[in-house]
C-alpha cells in the first residue's frame, strides 16, 4: 500500500535527482541530459516540477545512477496522488458512493 506524508507533500522526483544524486556528484543538467540521451528541456523541467517522470526517463535515470525505474517511478506516483488528494477534484471524489459488492 501506497503511504503519503501526513505533515507534509511527498517529495517531487525532479527534487530527489537534483539533491540526492546530482547534487554529490557535481553534476549539472547538461551534463545529465547527455548522459541519459534525453534533451536538456526535459530534465530542467523535471527537476523544475513541471514535468513528471516518464517511463522512459525513469529507466534511463535507474541504468545511470544503479536505481530501479520503480524507485522514480513510485516517486511520481506519490506526488501525483497527493496532488490530487489536495486537488480542487477532491471533494467531487468524495462525493462517490461506492458500489458493493453482490455475492455471486
Amino acid at each position: 500500500m501506497l503511504r503519503l506524508p501526513k505533515n507534509r507533500p511527498p517529495t517531487h522526483p525532479g527534487e530527489m535527482l537534483a539533491r540526492e544524486f546530482m547534487d554529490p556528484l557535481g553534476m549539472t543538467q547538461v551534463e545529465l541530459a547527455r548522459r541519459i540521451g534525453v534533451p536538456f528541456q526535459r530534465v530542467n523541467q523535471i527537476i523544475n516540477g513541471r514535468r513528471a517522470m516518464s517511463p522512459d526517463t525513469a529507466l534511463r535515470l535507474a541504468r545511470l545512477f544503479g536505481t530501479s525505474p520503480g524507485f522514480w517511478l513510485n516517486l511520481q506516483q506519490r506526488w501525483d496522488l497527493s496532488q490530487a488528494i489536495n486537488s480542487d477534484h477532491a471533494r467531487d471524489i468524495g462525493r462517490i458512493k461506492p458500489v458493493s459488492r453482490r455475492a455471486s
